[in-house]
This record gives C-alpha cells, structure tokens and sequence, in this order.
C-alpha cells in the first residue's frame, strides 16, 4: 500500500477557525500531532484557542485573516511555510450563511455570501496550490453544505455558492495534478455561529427552528476531516456528505 505522511507530521491551515467547525478541526488535528496555523479576523480569539492548544501539549499558530482579501490569503500561507517549512493540507473552512428570499433583494448579503463562500475558497486555492505543486503533495479541503446539494426556498443564494464549492472542489481534483488530494465536506445542521448572522425576522426563526430539531457538534466534522487527512496517498477522499440523524430537513 502506497504510504503517506502520518497526521502528526502533516502543517495544517485553517480559514475561519476562531469558531465552529475550524476551531474543533484545529483542536482535533492539534490533538493527533499536526501543526496548526488558525486564520481568522477575531486575533484575540484565535490567541485563545491556540493558547489552549499549546498547553494541551500541541503546536499551533494564529494569523490575521480576511479571505476575501487575496493579499491576506497569500500572507496567511506564507506564514504557515516559513513557520514550519511546508503546507501539507489547506482547509477552506471560513462561510457565512445570509438567509432571505430573493425577492427581498438583500444584494449587499449576496455580495457578501459569494466574496466570503466563493471568492475566498479560490482565495485560498490560488495561494496553496502553487505551495503544493511544488512539494508535488498536498491535500486541499472545502467546506461546502448539504445545500450544495438541495435548494430550499430563502437559501437560493447561500445554495448557490455551496454548489459552486461543490463545482470548483470537482474541477480542483481533476486539474491539481498527482500528488495533490481534493475534498469537499458538506455538513448539514451543526451547532455553529452560521445561523448568527442572519437577520431578525421569519428567516431566522425559521433556521433557529430547523437546527433546534436537530444538529452535530463541530467536533463531529472535524472528525470527518480527520478520515480524510488519514488517508493513504493513493486514497483520494472526495466527497462527505454528513447529516444529522434526526435531520428530515434539506
């Protein structure tokens, strides 16, 4: 069986990690001997998480992030190579969830929804990519949804930009060349921030009433990161589609 590098000498980035999803996948990466770099824009609670995790034994690292400024997602990588020598993984983790229906016409949260979910997944694979096909390995992970794979009323741009993630993770497994593995992980309910960002009104009630039903921890995730990070080189992990139980929505 064709061999690869074990979790715990594999550096990993991370978008969106002072919270959810990223923060859980750092801490349970940490946790098996990875080297951790955290991006996000909220520095004190990245210092936080990190801080935690060093004194659990592990070995991380926090950056500033905006992945919808490209100059932030070059730094961010750049900092992860000079750290610690190389990039072996690159999770595109960082989203927003703006929730409405169209015929509202919240163009500013549309804008917002694809600059952060689209732009800043090809933000962060024109800055690792180039890192990977250079060391000729490398692992590149999106985040989408379940609603890259349904569309339901109100979530018609968020779904959008989810099945774009879902389209570009495909094109990125094809044209990455060998050596670099390509996933797309799309969660359904998890117990995050994501819901946060919405609006007061029917919307929102609605979302808050669905996750209420049902809903996985981020460390649930982060597990599924971990199966796919675990991998043999020759094992090329694509796609996880990972619900709930309870979840009869979506």
């Amino acid at each position: 069986m064709t061999m690869t590098r074990s979790i715990g000498d594999k550096v990993v980035a991370i978008t969106g990690a002072s919270s959810g999803i990223g923060e859980a996948t750092a801490r349970r990466l940490a946790q098996s001997g990875a080297k951790v770099v955290l991006g996000a824009r909220r520095t004190d609670r990245l210092d936080r998480i990190v801080s935690e995790i060093k004194a659990a034994g592990g070995d991380a690292v926090a950056c500033t992030l905006d992945v919808t400024q490209r100059s932030s997602v070059y730094a961010f990588v750049e900092a992860a190579v000079a750290t610690f020598g190389r990039l072996d993984v690159f999770i595109n983790n960082a989203g927003v969830m703006l929730v409405s229906p169209l015929g509202e016409f919240k163009v500013d949260e549309w804008d917002q929804m694809f600059d952060v979910n689209v732009k800043g997944v090809l933000n962060g694979i024109a800055a690792a990519l180039p890192v990977m096909q250079r060391q000729e390995d490398g692992h590149i992970i999106n985040l989408s949804s379940v609603a890259g794979h349904k569309v339901a009323p109100g979530f018609t741009v968020y779904c959008g930009t989810k099945f774009a993630v879902g389209a570009i993770s495909e094109g990125l497994r094809q044209e990455a060349g060998p050596g670099i593995r390509c996933t797309v992980i799309s969660p359904g309910a998890v117990q995050t921030e994501l819901s946060s960002h919405i609006a007061a009104g029917a919307a929102k009630d609605a979302v808050d009433a669905m996750y209420a039903t049902a809903a996985l921890s981020p460390d649930a995730i982060a597990q599924a990161v971990v199966y796919a990070v675990s991998q043999s080189a020759d094992v090329d992990v694509n796609e996880i589609l990972i619900r709930p139980t309870a979840q009869n929505f979506f």
